[in-house]
């Protein structure tokens, strides 16, 4: 089960080139963030770019979106 919930206790948001990052807080079970751990792993050394577990997960909302017709 995945839970994600976003912080009220301080607003806190990151700056990049294209977009901009807030914080937020998600409740995942321990083998989904040892799969993200993984996948961080594995991006970086094919990209040779240090890839976190929260790009991944950016990643994957993006194509979970896109194809439900959804651009972000």
């Amino acid at each position: 089960m995945i839970m994600v919930y976003p912080c009220i206790q301080r607003k806190v948001s990151m700056e990049t080139d294209h977009e901009k990052l807030r914080k937020t807080s998600v409740y995942l079970e321990e083998e989904v963030l040892e799969a993200l751990e993984e996948a961080a792993r594995e991006i970086s050394r094919e990209t040779g770019k240090k890839w976190s577990r929260g790009a991944v997960i950016r990643v994957a909302l993006s194509d979970f979106f896109t194809r439900r017709g959804k651009m972000l």
